[in-house]
């Protein structure tokens, strides 16, 4: 069947269309009800993981045996002069008592050791150590409060020969015995004072 439909054109003229070629509403409606579907299944496919993700409980981590060495404080062990090789033996005896290091710098450490700015990345390969386990604070701040933090939220002690007087009052865990951990570097070893060796921890925690 042909029929005439009048579409405004630009210049006004009569065209003339074939209805047969013309889809019926009912199919137009059943082609939009085949794509939302479609779209709706697309959709749980894309979602379903994630809210699996979202809702599955979350192992924990295992518990690790943490100490945290104040950097700026331990790479003066040394004839009192700034090095970085008292905070590598330091860690070094860490690690054979069982413990987990993580370092912790003022923002000048680096013109101290080096002349210039160090990031965490830079000590991190100085100590040969994960970059998570090493923080150098932001510029014209102190490290003592992010050490202490720190220390607070991992449960760990601090290798350090500061007794952070400043900041006992807000953490007053620094007055408890065994919470900081005094040393020195004697005949080229280190001493830390009353660090036994770690407890195991448990795996699957």
């Amino acid at each position: 069947m042909i029929a005439s439909f009048l579409l405004p054109l630009a210049d006004f003229k009569t065209i003339t269309v074939d209805a047969s070629t013309t889809p019926s509403v009912s199919t137009v409606g059943t082609e939009i009800a085949w794509a939302l579907g479609l779209l709706g299944l697309l959709l749980i496919l894309f979602l379903l993981p994630r809210l699996w993700c979202a809702v599955r409980p979350v192992p924990k981590a295992a518990p690790e045996n943490w100490i945290l060495v104040d950097g700026s404080n331990v790479m003066h062990w040394q004839d009192n002069s700034p090095s970085i090789e008292p905070v590598r033996k330091v860690i070094a005896r860490l690690r054979d008592l069982g413990y987990v290091p993580g370092v912790v710098f003022d923002a000048n450490a680096g013109w101290k050791l080096a002349g210039r700015y160090l990031h965490d990345d830079d000590f991190a390969r100085m100590l040969k150590m994960e970059p998570r386990q090493v923080m150098v604070v932001a510029k014209g701040t102190q490290a003592d409060p992010y050490l202490l933090e720190t220390a607070r939220e991992f449960g760990a002690r601090i290798v350090s020969n500061d007794r952070f007087r400043d900041w006992a009052e807000k953490h007053p865990e620094v007055t408890q015995p065994g919470f900081l951990i005094r040393g020195n570097l004697r005949d080229g070893a280190v001493r830390l004072a009353g660090l036994e060796q770690a407890e195991p921890v448990a795996s699957g925690a």
